[in-house]
């Protein structure tokens, strides 16, 4: 009786084998380095140890036309459709793996017509009530007759050993895994869509920077000729400023080619097709670079970024899939039911006479093969510790995308500042030369010389002001891009 009673009550409530989740250690770290820039030559940056990230960073550039711009992306993107039908596949798995837990209930109903015969013998259910033999030989008749059965069947198998436990548990897992996914295209669109605005805003300013320097070389090619008509130029003054002219044309097409691929990349990454329009336009005054700049800690960074919480929910499903490789060694039950009648005419199916019914259990103990569930748990284990290994080195990289985004922006700050200080003497210098060319102390060539210089100087203030936009919007994205539901 205690027997029973024990096998009744494991029934009842079973047991879940396998292992339970734990969330695999992570090398420790305390910081990414240096939290400061002093940013001369354009605006100081400041950094906040420990700040979460807004969930819209983007606004922190004071763009309207981008704020605008993401808005209009995040609704009509293709990637993000994809990523939210994903996750919605991956939820209703587990819906479905949940549906497990109970009987599996189904009625059916089968009408059959028979026809025996007549040198066979027998009688027609239905037709010969007393169970005598329908006499047999040459001249007997064949039987036709309707039979009609209708049922009503049940089916469960308890999870006794947390088989089905352990698969919803890795359902789970991959569904959330997925949610995080979809919270990292929606972050990696954002930034995407930054990054091209800001190029964009560059390749203006360089495409203007080489225009001026076109109209400037363009009025110094028709001053010389006056001037080589008063006998004050030669064609040799005429020839070099020719020369640094078509230097300078041939820098546009190459730019107002990567302006125009820079605005279907907009495009695209906003869900519309090249020959649609696009409102906005980014320049150099279309975004300013943020001041004030949020430092997530080591162990908030675990916590918000996307890829590593993904990351870890592939962990989790395959933890939970080393308990169903080990429940699989383990007995199997089954309770299969099913009540019903059956009769020759379809009003008598369900009379006393006609109705049945049956109930069985069934226990099953793998004893033999050949080792394969065996290999398959040490497989599940194997994939375990793969998972496990691929998250530390995402949190690995996450740290290292964080480290290497903050040495970016020190270094841009930097270079800015070179930069600016380069673009200063080159103007000085530019400004020395047309004095003393026009005093007859150098020639032409120097003067071209100098305004190349200056060119040159001018763009790579351009650059290294984009450079430091395009790091920030980076850093955002490093941190994970702050953590909001967008829909």
């Amino acid at each position: 009786m205690k027997t029973i009673t024990a096998a009744v009550l494991l029934l009842m409530t079973g047991c879940t084998v396998g292992p339970d989740y734990v969330r695999p250690a992570v090398p420790a770290a305390t910081s990414f380095g240096p939290q400061a820039s002093a940013g001369k030559g354009g605006s100081a940056q400041h950094f906040s140890a420990g700040q979460t990230v807004a969930s819209d960073w983007w606004k922190a550039f004071g763009s309207p036309q981008l704020d605008q711009l993401i808005a209009d992306a995040f609704t009509a993107s293709p990637t993000l459709g994809a990523a939210k039908a994903a996750l919605r596949g991956a939820q209703e798995n587990v819906a479905a793996q949940r549906g497990a837990f109970f009987p599996t209930l189904a009625a059916s109903y089968s009408p059959s017509r028979t026809k025996v015969a007549g040198n066979q013998g027998g009688s027609a259910p239905g037709l010969q009530g007393d169970g005598t033999n329908i006499s047999t030989g040459p001249n007997s008749e064949p039987v036709s007759y309707t039979f009609h059965t209708a049922q009503l069947t049940v089916g469960y198998a308890p999870d006794i050993f947390g088989a089905n436990r352990r698969q919803v548990e890795s359902s789970a897992a991959l569904a959330s895994g997925q949610a995080f996914q979809l919270q990292a295209a929606y972050t990696t669109l954002a930034a995407n869509l930054a990054g091209a605005a800001i190029e964009e805003a560059l390749l203006r300013e360089q495409i203007a920077i080489t225009q001026a320097i076109v109209d400037a070389g363009t009025l110094a090619v028709a001053t010389l000729r006056r001037q080589q008509h008063a006998g004050f130029a030669s064609n040799l003054d005429i020839s070099l400023q020719e020369g640094a002219l078509i230097q300078a044309q041939q820098l546009l097409p190459p730019l107002t080619r990567q302006l125009a691929q820079t605005r279907n990349l907009l495009r695209a990454l906003s869900g519309k097709a090249p020959d649609q329009p696009l409102a906005q336009q980014f320049d150099a005054t279309s975004l300013h670079l943020p001041r004030d700049l949020p430092v997530s800690l080591p162990s908030q960074l675990i916590e918000q970024r996307p890829d590593v919480r993904a990351a870890e929910a592939q962990v989790q499903a395959a933890s939970a899939q080393v308990g169903v490789a080990a429940a699989a060694r383990l007995p199997q039950f089954s309770i299969d039911a099913a009540i019903g009648g059956a009769a020759a005419h379809f009003n008598q199916m369900f009379w006393p006479s006609g109705s049945f019914f049956n109930l069985a259990g069934n226990l099953t103990q793998p004893l033999f093969d050949g080792g394969a569930l065996k290999h398959r748990e040490l497989a599940a284990d194997a994939a375990l510790q793969e998972a496990a290994a691929q998250y530390q080195v995402t949190v690995l990289t996450a740290f290292q995308n964080v480290a290497d985004t903050l040495r970016a922006l020190h270094a841009d700050a930097d270079a800015l500042q070179m930069a600016v200080a380069a673009e200063r003497n080159a103007d000085a210098s530019l400004a020395l030369i047309r004095r003393q060319l026009a005093r007859g102390y150098v020639d032409r060539l120097a003067l071209i010389g100098a305004e190349q210089s200056q060119r040159q100087a001018a763009l790579n203030v351009a650059q290294a002001r984009a450079g430091r936009l395009a790091d920030t919007a980076a850093l955002f994205q490093a941190l994970g891009g702050g953590w909001s539901p967008h829909e």
